[in-house]
């Protein structure tokens, strides 16, 4: 089975039920490969050239975003099937983290000024942008042999931040405007996405299994670790002077121990032990050092919620070989779970940088939120639309060739002296845009529709 013929499987079968009707699938099926082979920017319109439809009414391939009645987070059910059929033990690990789309236009209701992530840290710059909530999969590859792990994104939805009133607004519908505010902030809306997760799972068979959500810095708050979720842990890097105590003592009338410390003052406490744990980080096993006190309360945070309070030493390293060693900060993580293993939480934390991989993955190489859409359902589902297709070709190329970099792929350059030992995006596309070439050459059942991509994309490339 070739890489094209796994994908259109996936798809084929997955969003069957996800469709109303057989000609919107199909037509979705459609896109969805030409989004993957179409040259320059991923624009809808390009999509519809490559495809062959540059003569055509164009209105049913915009319309099947804005008014089809489908759901975007039903898109990736392939990719949760297939996690847990492949790996059928232990909990569930999932990276949760935001993004923003750049838009420049004043036309998208949605959009809004947000802070520039790339902006110095003594300068914020503001752009205008779509926020997006994104929660992955991680795959433990490294389970199965010399094999970092793998994101595979299952949620990509829109979170857009309160629309702020005018100058004109009376004081009513400002102090109208604070208080929806408080019920509409992003970590409210990551909730929403976590407990989504939590029921596709249970729909899927997967209810006795708990789900573990690796976090950064910005979804340590108190609304996250107070929130009530049914078999659902957290872990979350802190700030290193957060104000931490122990409960207090039996028969007392306080909740809180009078002394209170920091996570940093617990990395210098030299009266703590270090322990040591294998993990899977930068392509090979590597011992780091933490520390580790259990039954934690943050008050400021989790309230009288115990926490798990884990150190990560700083870690060695060298920016070439004959430099000379330097480190890098410590870590400072809390975590709901007081029973797991210590060594699985810190995996899962250093498993979560996955995430950021693909939104560089979706924003420069496949184009999300670069369709040119204005309606209200096709600016929410569209990028949800893309990120699923990129989602799915990653599985596909994964079943299909495993997770190490293969013969089955095109050969590197010269220049290239080391070898990549997992293919990447751009790797996959150029055997999907290889096998399609080679499809339509034959006298198959789809050559008719491989044709069309293989001699428009190309035509189309710089229109």
């Amino acid at each position: 089975m070739m890489l094209l013929e796994r994908f259109h499987s996936l798809v084929e079968e997955g969003w069957q039920p996800v469709f109303a009707r057989r000609a919107s699938r199909h037509r979705a099926i459609e896109q969805a490969t030409a989004h993957i082979c179409v040259f320059g920017h991923r624009l809808l319109s390009r999509v519809i050239c490559t495809l062959g439809r540059h003569d055509q009414d164009w209105s049913a391939d915009y319309k099947i975003f804005s008014r089809s009645p489908w759901k975007g987070d039903a898109l990736f059910d392939p990719v949760l099937k297939e996690y847990l059929r492949r790996f059928p033990e232990r909990r569930i690990v999932i990276a949760l983290d935001d993004t923003i789309l750049k838009k420049t236009g004043r036309k998208i209701e949605t959009v809004r000024f947000l802070r520039d992530p790339m902006s110095f840290p003594f300068w914020v710059n503001l752009i205008r942008g779509l926020r997006f909530v994104q929660a992955t999969l991680l795959l433990p590859l490294y389970r199965e042999g010399d094999h970092s792990a793998r994101s595979l994104p299952i949620r990509f939805r829109e979170s857009p931040p309160l629309k702020k009133p005018g100058k004109q607004a009376g004081e009513e519908e400002c102090e109208n405007y604070r208080e929806a505010k408080k019920q509409h902030t992003l970590s409210l809306q990551a909730l929403e996405v976590i407990r989504s997760v939590r029921t596709s799972l249970d729909d899927k068979g997967a209810g006795n299994r708990r789900l573990l959500i690796s976090m950064d810095g910005s979804y340590c708050n108190r609304t996250m670790f107070r929130a009530e979720l049914e078999r659902v842990d957290l872990v979350a890097r802190c700030r290193k002077d957060a104000s931490l105590c122990f409960p207090a003592p039996p028969g007392s009338r306080r909740r809180y121990g009078e002394t209170s410390f920091t996570p940093e003052a617990v990395r210098k406490d030299e009266t703590i032990p270090w322990k040591k744990a294998s993990v899977y980080y930068g392509g090979q096993w590597r011992e780091v050092r933490y520390k580790a006190v259990s039954d934690v309360l943050w008050r400021r945070g989790a309230l009288t919620r115990p926490l798990r309070l884990i150190v990560i030493a700083p870690q060695p390293y060298k920016p070439s070989p004959h430099s000379k060693t330097l480190y890098r900060d410590a870590a400072y993580l809390l975590c709901t779970d007081l029973s797991g293993e210590e060594p699985e939480i810190i995996q899962a934390y250093l498993d979560r940088w996955q995430i950021e991989c693909n939104h560089r993955d979706e924003k420069e190489i496949l184009g999300v939120g670069r369709a040119q859409v204005r309606s209200p359902k096709s600016v929410a589902r569209h990028p949800a639309f893309a990120v699923a297709v990129y989602s799915i070709l990653l599985l596909a190329g994964l079943l299909e060739f495993g997770p190490a970099r293969t013969e089955h792929y095109i050969p590197l350059p010269n220049w290239r002296k080391k070898t990549p030992t997992r293919p990447s995006i751009l790797d996959l596309i150029a055997v999907m845009r290889k096998e399609i070439n080679e499809t339509a050459a034959s006298d198959s059942e789809q050559a008719n529709f491989y044709k069309n991509i293989a001699k428009y994309g190309p035509l189309y490339a710089c229109t």
